[in-house]
């Protein structure tokens, strides 16, 4: 049986698509429409699979921090930060190094509060927990001003409710492994990854629409 989270987490999955629908509404530039097609497939593969190792790593930072492997949370935080490297780089050719270090620095703020309610939640201290929500809340809205100021096209609640999904994700897990719920935790990972090739995808459009040039 489904929890409450799950109905709500798929609920604002539902919303986002349809932002994401409404804001595919406005007619294409011509320029878009000639792109090559393979270069685009390209970036949307190479996206998706960055932001599903984010997830797949975090989840291991997690798992680490649940059972107090210390030497396997480490390794694992390390390979989170070169996750994150990697997609900065990745964007770095299209937004320039100025706002792919901002990039970089949002992702690290986002996991740095997954790190904290994992932490908080393991002890059981509810104001540390809250203290978390309120920093990915608070990096959700920083990077829905930065994802719609490099593409105006891009409605900043969209973006907004992308990554404040993929935030209460992260929290749905940590909780999971809480309560020891494995089922349940096996059962919200294919959520996870579908939501966060959605990320990647409007990613990938993102960047079509501004640089269809850099797609020929």
């Amino acid at each position: 049986m489904k929890t409450l989270k799950d109905k709500i987490l798929q609920s604002i999955v539902v919303l986002v698509f349809m932002f994401i629908g409404a804001a595919g509404c406005d007619q294409e530039p011509r320029a878009v429409k000639d792109v090559n097609p393979a270069r685009v497939v390209e970036m949307q593969q190479t996206l998706r699979d960055l932001w599903l190792g984010h997830i797949f790593l975090v989840q291991h930072v997690v798992l680490y921090n649940a059972t107090t492997n210390l030497e396997g949370k480490e390794a694992a935080e390390k390979e989170v930060m070169d996750n994150a490297k990697q997609i900065a780089t990745t964007v770095k050719p299209f937004y320039g190094e100025a706002r792919s270090e901002k990039f970089l620095a949002l992702l690290v703020g986002h996991t740095d509060a997954v790190k904290q309610y994992s932490d908080a939640t393991i002890a059981g201290d509810k104001s540390r927990q809250d203290a978390a929500l309120a920093s990915l809340a608070s990096h959700a809205e920083l990077f829905a001003e930065f994802l719609n100021g490099v593409d105006p096209y891009l409605p900043k609640d969209t973006a907004r409710g992308l990554i404040a999904a993929h935030g209460a994700h992260h929290v749905l897990q940590i909780n999971l492994y809480k309560k020891k719920d494995y089922a349940q935790l096996e059962a919200t990972w294919p959520l996870m990854r579908e939501h966060v090739y959605l990320i990647a995808d409007t990613l990938t459009r993102s960047l079509v629409r501004q640089f269809p040039s850099k797609f020929l």
